[in-house]
């Protein structure tokens, strides 16, 4: 690592981001929010906020927009998790991430949060990240999947991170930022990507690599995949 001050971080607040359409996903989110849908008879969304408790985050933020009354009336207020959920509500069409994020702040606190996409399926730990003092975001990498080839960024030995380079690793929609990182935003739709290669480029952007299980449910196939293989590992460990 550089020689600027990382420190391990524990962060206490979440947002799991639901607001999605989940075009590809159709049929299936024509009437259920893709977060909703279910890999071995739980739902994807649920994996996340079990694996967030298990590592003491405990306050919550889901933002909705299409069917999202079907993820509240689910989730309720979190109690049977041990946790607290607030809710997000977007219009119609939603905020896309950045400005999802940003309409979320005030329930989402002045120290650092993770923000994790509600379409992924992952056994990553939630661990404290060590994260430079003065970065604004910290990115979860994994090896990239078949349908991203190419990766997103690139992290380099100094752990930081990159929009330019080879050997990139693809962006596992799991990350902790700091709220100054949308401190020239405003309201409205927008995306996340520009904020964050902006502030790679002042070097303000850390990451480390997760080699763990990881999966983008982007498609009914991978969902289907995704359930197969969870069933068959549950039913040789009974």
């Amino acid at each position: 690592m550089d020689s600027r001050s990382n420190r391990p971080l524990s962060p206490t607040h979440a947002m799991i981001l639901a607001a999605g359409r989940g075009e590809r996903m159709r049929p299936l989110t024509d009437i259920t929010p893709k977060p909703l849908l279910r890999v071995a008879g739980k739902p994807l969304i649920e994996y996340h906020i079990e694996a967030l408790a298990r590592a003491g985050v405990h306050r919550l933020v889901v933002n909705h927009a299409h069917l999202g009354e079907q993820l509240v009336d689910f989730l309720g207020d979190g109690a049977r998790w041990g946790v607290s959920i607030a809710y997000s509500a977007e219009p119609v069409g939603a905020l896309e991430t950045g400005g999802g994020i940003y309409h979320a702040l005030p329930l989402l606190g002045d120290a650092p949060f993770w923000v994790v996409n509600g379409d992924v399926w992952t056994d990553y730990p939630f661990s404290p990240p060590q994260m430079p003092a003065d970065s604004l975001a910290h990115l979860v990498m994994v090896d990239n999947p078949q349908h991203n080839p190419q990766g997103d960024f690139m992290l380099a030995d100094t752990g930081l991170l990159s929009d330019a380079g080879d050997a990139c690793l693809t962006y596992s929609g799991i990350g902790v930022y700091r709220s100054e990182l949308f401190a020239t935003c405003a309201p409205g739709a927008f995306p996340l990507a520009p904020l964050l290669r902006q502030a790679m480029a002042a070097g303000r952007v850390s990451g480390e690599h997760y080699a763990g299980r990881w999966l983008d449910i982007g498609t009914p196939e991978r969902l289907q995949d995704l359930d197969a293989e969870i069933r068959g590992r549950d039913a040789a460990g009974a």
